[in-house]
C-alpha cells in the first residue's frame, strides 16, 4: 500500500497539476491533502474544485480555517499572509466556501503496518503547528497517545522525516510554497508494506515562473513571487 501525502498547496494550480503529472507515474493507492489548500497563491479556487474533482482526502489547515471560518479580526494581524487571506474571501464562490468548512481536523487509515494519523497542526487544532524537533519523548508520548505507526503533519513548508521507535514523523513539505531553498512542489510518498513504513522525498519541478506571474497579475504581495521563484523566505 503506498499513500502519497502533499501539504500547503496555497492556491499554487500550476504546483498542483505538475503533482497530479508525478502521480501518474509514481502509482499509489491513495493522495492525502494535509491541509491548507488555500492562502498566498493566486488560484484558491481552482485547486479546491481540483482537489473535489481528483476525490481526495483532504484535511483542514490553518489557512482553510481562517478563510472558511469567522474567527474575528484581530487588529495585529496585518501581515502578507491576511493580505492574500482577505482577497481569498472575496474571490471562493459560496460553495468552495462551504467545502472548506466542511473538511476535518484531520484523519486516519489503517494500513498493513498500523495505523497512519494525518493533521496539519495538532491533532484538534490546525493553527497549532507540531514542532517535530521537539524532545523525543514529547513526541513519543503522542504517538502512543494516538496509537499510530505514521503521523504526518504540515505547515512548516520544509520537508522532513523523523524516526523514533516505531513510529514515523513526517512532514511532507509544501506543494504550494515551498521553503527548503529548493523551488519545486513537495511530496512525500509512503510505502506501508513489511516491518516498518519507507517514506520517500519528492521534489516535483513546475512552472514556477508562471505561479509567480500570476501573483503580479492579482496585486498580491511580491514577496510571495520571490518566494515562489526561489524555495526561500527572504
Amino acid at each position: 500500500m503506498r499513500v502519497a501525502f502533499i501539504s500547503d498547496i496555497h492556491g499554487n494550480i500550476h504546483a498542483l497539476t505538475a503533482v497530479k503529472r508525478f502521480l501518474s507515474e509514481n502509482i499509489v493507492n491513495q493522495v492525502i491533502v494535509v491541509g491548507d489548500l488555500v492562502g498566498y497563491g493566486a488560484s484558491p479556487g481552482p485547486v479546491i474544485d481540483f482537489v473535489r474533482r481528483e476525490g481526495w482526502v483532504a484535511g483542514l489547515g490553518s489557512s482553510d480555517m481562517r478563510v472558511a471560518i469567522d474567527l474575528g479580526e484581530r487588529a495585529d494581524r496585518k501581515g502578507v499572509a491576511d493580505q492574500v487571506l482577505t482577497w481569498t474571501k472575496k474571490i471562493l464562490t459560496p460553495e468552495q466556501l462551504d467545502f472548506l468548512r466542511r473538511l476535518p481536523p484531520g484523519g486516519r487509515i489503517t494500513t498493513p503496518i498500523g495505523r497512519v494519523r494525518f493533521f496539519h497542526g495538532s491533532p484538534h487544532a490546525p493553527d497549532q503547528r507540531l514542532d517535530l524537533m521537539a524532545p523525543k519523548r514529547e513526541l513519543e508520548e503522542l504517538a502512543d497517545s494516538l496509537g499510530a505507526r505514521v503521523i504526518v503533519v504540515g505547515g512548516s513548508h520544509v520537508p522532513f522525516v523523523r524516526v523514533l521507535g516505531d513510529t514515523t514523523f513526517v512532514d511532507p513539505g509544501s506543494v504550494g510554497l515551498t521553503l527548503n531553498h529548493e523551488p519545486g512542489a513537495d511530496v512525500a510518498i509512503v510505502d506501508c508494506v513489511g516491518r516498518k513504513p519507507k517514506v520517500s522525498l519528492h521534489k516535483v519541478t513546475y512552472d514556477f515562473a508562471s505561479s509567480a506571474f500570476d501573483i503580479m497579475a492579482w496585486n498580491l504581495p511580491p514577496v510571495i513571487a520571490d518566494v515562489i521563484r526561489t524555495g526561500r523566505m527572504g
